[in-house]
């Protein structure tokens, strides 16, 4: 492990991986929205549709590899550095632990989604990469690989909590014609009656109706690990260590980026830095 600032340095120097996005811009996307830049063309390579609910891992095609430890030592976010072709734009560095795909858009029964982190525990670090033992550092999103269609529905989610219980998260409105790599948090629908509980599994999505397209979109977990913000266009910006936390990134992480847009687009992505070794 890294104990000391000369440890750090010969690390960042020495000892790393090296952090590589080149991705091309997504377009018809939601302003001030969020974009996953898994399905963006470049480097890495693009990801792949999920079908039904699969752990994601250092080897999934659509991640930043980088070199995995032997215990004592660890990983750590050293340094970001990021370009955009828009403007006020945050680029955010996320451990994708599982995802599915599949659903659609024009079903008004229950669909069946199926991660449950729970029962995968023992499987790719998943244990110690989803953070907590109650689940509050896991993000669930939904995240669109095709576009739905311009009717807007009600969604209802089905959860399980991380004591155990299952109920649905409030119902909110699907807005119309949800593009390809949108993604949208549900973090926020845990209703106020289940305050101080977290998520740790996605049962199920009910649709009030149909949108009008089948599209294909599913769920997604993942953890938050850094972000940078680009403020201006065609400008690179960084934050080293220290402004990053020395954020621990655990073996078996599947990091790839998402963008908080400010535009219809996501804009190119230009980003490298270090995740150091010690």
């Amino acid at each position: 492990m890294i104990t000391n600032r000369d440890q750090l340095i010969d690390a960042l120097a020495n000892n790393s991986s090296r952090i590589i996005f080149d991705k091309v811009s997504i377009a018809s996307q939601t302003a001030n929205s969020f974009c996953s830049m898994w399905r963006a063309t470049g480097q890495p390579g693009q990801g792949s549709i999920p079908a039904v609910a699969a752990i994601c891992n250092n080897n999934t095609i659509g991640c930043v590899g980088f070199n995995q430890q032997t215990a004592p030592a660890t990983s750590y976010l050293g340094l970001l550095e990021a370009i955009s072709s828009n403007s006020a734009m945050t680029f955010e560095l996320h451990d994708r632990l599982m995802h599915m795909g599949g659903l659609n858009g024009t079903l008004t029964t229950a669909q069946t989604v199926g991660i449950d982190l729970s029962t995968n525990l023992g499987t790719d670090n998943l244990e110690a990469r989803k953070g907590d033992t109650n689940y509050s550092d896991v993000q669930w999103w939904l995240e669109w690989y095709t576009a739905t269609g311009a009717t807007v529905v009600n969604i209802t989610v089905n959860v399980t909590y991380n004591d155990g219980t299952v109920g649905n998260l409030s119902t909110f409105s699907l807005a119309a014609t949800r593009p390809a790599s949108h993604m949208l948090p549900l973090n926020g629908y845990i209703p106020a009656a289940q305050s101080g509980k977290y998520i740790r599994a996605v049962n199920s999505i009910t649709l009030s109706a149909t949108t009008g397209v089948v599209g294909s979109f599913g769920v997604t977990a993942t953890r938050y690990r850094g972000a940078l913000a680009l403020p201006m266009a065609n400008v690179r910006w960084s934050a080293d260590w220290a402004g990053l936390g020395l954020t621990n990134i655990i073996n078996n992480s599947c990091l790839f980026a998402i963008l908080l847009t400010s535009t219809t687009s996501s804009g190119t992505l230009r980003a490298t830095g270090k995740i150091i070794h010690g």
